[in-house]
């Protein structure tokens, strides 16, 4: 029953990201805006649970593939390369 409650107030960490990123897609920002985005909002969800829990490998892997495909600028019909692992 515990698992059931900390998966799920994962999901909505992951899901709070995920919205925030999706809402700045279709925005045109500079390098540095987008950085100061991630810094200050994309990081600071997740930190508070990682705080109190251990966060799923997967979790982080799904919010790093999200923050990523933002910096580059990743859509649908192009895909940038992304050199760096």
């Amino acid at each position: 029953m515990i698992v059931r409650k900390k998966m799920s107030f994962f999901n909505d960490v992951k899901l709070m990201v995920l919205s925030k990123i999706s809402n700045w897609q279709h925005k045109f920002f500079s390098t540095g805006g987008k950085e100061f985005l991630i810094k200050a909002l994309a990081q600071a969800i997740p930190a508070y649970a990682m705080s109190v829990f251990k966060l799923p490998i997967g979790l982080c892997e799904d919010i790093q593939r999200a923050v990523v495909r933002f910096w580059w600028g990743y859509k649908e019909d192009k895909h940038k390369i992304h050199w760096a692992k």
